[in-house]
């Protein structure tokens, strides 16, 4: 997880300064926006799916 919650925070905050500038203020909040929501998809929603779907109860992983 912190591999990609680190690389998903420093793009998003990478666009943080075209925020201030008028022609590039709404591309900047749709892109790290849509970096954060994707992110959360990523991390969460796609191994509850996974899980779901697959029939896993808890189970945890064992090599």
């Amino acid at each position: 997880m912190r591999p990609v919650s680190l690389a998903a925070i420093t793009t998003i905050l990478g666009m943080a300064p075209l925020l201030f500038d008028a022609f590039f203020a709404g591309m900047a909040v749709t892109i790290m926006s849509g970096l954060a929501f994707a992110t959360v998809l990523t991390l969460i929603a796609v191994p509850v799916l996974y899980a779901l779907l697959h029939g896993l109860k808890g189970q945890a992983y064992h090599a």
